[in-house]
């Protein structure tokens, strides 16, 4: 049997399997301790492409990683492109699908580019399964009064205008998947808003809002999925320069907060809808 011949049987084997869990957790949905606790199985995002924003470095390096890992077919969209071939070149490394790179600079894209970037999706892979939207930047840590307005469009568009720009024009191909996943990327000062944390924080109860409405507007009428994930505090260049006096060591590193972004992509969260999950509460 030829190599080719071998893989379609693989993931065929592997989109079965899905299916068949898939079906298990639509009767029993997952809290949140089985979503920060959850053990992949082999494959389980066998058959799926799912794209990563922000996934040059930080989180979305390390998801779109472990997405490949675990047999999905990851776009790698970033603004620096040597920073995705770097990732795509991880990937190859191990054996994981073909990526595809997708530079945009999330400031300055138009609506017109997302759409274009749908048709070329459809186009040339033909289906799209899921979103994460990791890409985000922090801004200024300052007084509303005193904030930079110029600062604050741009913060706003980045975390919170082209998420939405981005989902709305990808829609109609994630319609068209058996489980699509949209996961957002939200923060404690999102949920919990607090002084001096001004654009960032607001843009990110704006994209948890975003999600409950998402959600409310498909759930009685798509197969789709809208949930947030708060990280907490992980080892990343933002959180660096956020609390520059913090030790890093002190902190969990993306790889250690895999378990919730894998989960969120599988079949096993395919009732899991409009859910912020905290993947590293506070007791």
């Amino acid at each position: 049997m030829s190599d080719s011949a071998n893989q379609t049987d693989n993931q065929n084997a592997g989109q079965e399997a899905n299916q068949q869990r898939a079906n298990q957790y639509a009767e029993q949905p997952l809290t949140h301790d089985d979503i920060r606790n959850f053990v992949p199985a082999e494959n389980c995002l066998e058959g799926k492409t799912i794209l990563v924003t922000g996934a040059g470095d930080g989180i979305g390096r390390v998801a779109a990683l472990n997405y490949a890992r675990y047999g999905a077919t990851v776009l790698l969209l970033g603004r620096t492109s040597s920073k995705l071939e770097y990732v795509y070149d991880e990937i190859e490394s191990f054996g994981g699908k073909q990526p595809a790179m997708m530079p945009m600079n999330l400031e300055s894209v138009t609506y017109a580019e997302m759409q274009q970037l749908e048709n070329m999706i459809n186009k040339e892979i033909g289906q799209l399964d899921g979103i994460l939207h990791n890409a985000g930047i922090l801004g200024e840590l300052t007084p509303l009064e005193m904030y930079d307005v110029d600062m604050f469009a741009k913060v706003m568009k980045v975390n919170c205008t082209a998420t939405f720009m981005l989902t709305q024009a990808l829609l109609p191909l994630l319609k068209d998947a058996a489980h699509g996943s949209i996961v957002f990327t939200s923060s404690t000062v999102g949920t919990h808003p607090r002084a001096f944390w001004g654009a960032y924080a607001l843009s990110k109860q704006a994209t948890e809002g975003m999600s409950d409405i998402f959600t409310q507007e498909t759930q009685n009428t798509t197969n789709l999925r809208f949930n947030c994930i708060n990280p907490g505090g992980t080892r990343t260049n933002m959180r660096a320069h956020a609390f520059p006096g913090e030790n890093p060591m002190s902190l969990k590193t993306p790889e250690d907060i895999m378990a919730g972004y894998v989960c969120l992509m599988s079949d096993a969260s395919i009732n899991v809808r409009g859910q912020v999950v905290a993947l590293q509460p506070k007791n």
